[in-house]
């Protein structure tokens, strides 16, 4: 005769099983340790249980898992990588970090945690490598104050060089005073590319075969502080940082427009800017940019918080 689970051990198996869309172990928010970290950036690869944070303070990134509450240190800060902003991972577990005013990427390998490569760009001007997104052939960085789309070729096996892919000078994209590009997403079969403008709530669509750039029509609507942003299938999820909202965006099938859906929150968002996937919840960094500076205290500790898709 079989045992017949109780309705509490019923729940918590479903839970373990994911099937409640609860988060793994239960936990709804990762610690990061230090009392200065101001992180930005995630990393998370479908079906890994190890997801990526930098800190915009010194670039240290750390590390944590899904289920384990606390984070640990990764890589060190070093006096190349002061800062580490937007970054993804790829299947030959290679980490790529945006350098923020350093103007510098970053491609480290996760398992022996060896620099691969690191790149400079020309910095004439005042710079922000922002955040970064991942085609089957290449990785594309966006600049928040340099009117330029960088690409950097890839294989599973190699790296190429940066190019300044995409100049926007001329095109539908104009660059404005403040902070421009920032996050940035790409169609699975790398045809578009979608930016994000924080500065006018625009968005835009890149072609890659021929370097079109279209504003994306929101039938007047805008994602005005739009930071980190994920496409998942037809549907853009945009993080408006000091709205501390996460904004739904039901784009049509050749991603020319879209609609605004409901926004939604969590008690636990904190400033939030960038946002990584792990099933049906997102994994969202809390940054609390509005309390850095003189005079100002952030609540401890940094988190990341795990919530669910609405």
């Amino acid at each position: 005769m079989k045992k017949l689970l109780t309705a509490a051990a019923l729940t918590v198996t479903l839970a373990a099983c994911g099937v409640l869309g609860l988060p793994p172990g239960g936990v709804t928010s990762y610690t990061l340790p230090g009392n200065a970290v101001f992180p930005e950036g995630i990393a998370h690869l479908a079906g890994s249980q190890d997801f990526y944070v930098g800190s915009t303070t010194n670039g240290t990134i750390y590390k944590g898992t899904l289920g384990k509450k606390e984070m640990t240190e990764f890589l060190p800060a070093n006096a190349e990588r002061t800062t580490a902003i937007g970054m993804k991972i790829d299947a030959q577990n290679r980490l790529y970090v945006s350098g923020g005013g350093t103007g510098k990427m970053f491609v480290y390998d996760t398992v022996s945690k060896s620099l691969l490569k690191s790149f400079d760009t020309p910095v004439t001007s005042a710079t922000f490598i922002n955040d970064v997104t991942l085609t089957p052939d290449a990785a594309y960085f966006t600049d928040s104050q340099r009117p330029v789309l960088f690409r950097i070729s890839r294989t599973a096996t190699s790296l190429g060089n940066v190019e300044p892919w995409l100049d926007f000078t001329g095109t539908a994209l104009k660059y404005e005073s403040g902070f421009n590009l920032n996050g940035i997403a790409s169609t699975p079969d790398g045809k578009y590319l979608i930016v994000v403008q924080s500065n006018t709530g625009k968005l835009f669509r890149i072609t890659v075969a021929d370097k079109a750039v279209t504003e994306i029509n929101l039938n007047g609507a805008t994602v005005k502080n739009g930071d980190g942003i994920l496409l998942e299938g037809s549907t853009l999820y945009v993080v408006r940082n000091s709205d501390v909202i996460i904004v739904p965006v039901n784009l049509t099938a050749d991603f020319s427009r879209g609609t605004l859906g409901t926004p939604f929150s969590d008690p636990s968002l904190r400033y939030p800017t960038t946002i990584a996937q792990e099933g049906k919840r997102l994994l969202v960094v809390n940054a609390q940019f509005d309390r850095r500076g003189e005079g100002k205290n952030p609540e401890l500790p940094f988190t990341v918080s795990d919530i669910a898709i609405k």
